[in-house]
């Protein structure tokens, strides 16, 4: 529990899993956010990807 609470930490559900009585179980990990260069990265990649789109 205090892994959750540092900075930057975030709760991805992994796998649901519904049994036969209606109870759900819920895999969690815990990921790191990306960083603002790698953000930017992205940013620029997929806006790259559609201007080609858009052109052919």
């Amino acid at each position: 529990m205090e892994k959750m609470m540092d900075k930057g930490l975030t709760i991805i559900p992994t796998a649901i899993m519904v049994n036969q009585k209606g109870l759900v179980k819920v895999s969690i990990a815990l990921a790191k956010g990306k960083k603002l260069w790698d953000k930017r990265q992205a940013i620029k990649t997929r806006d790259t990807g559609r201007a080609l789109q858009s052109l052919g």
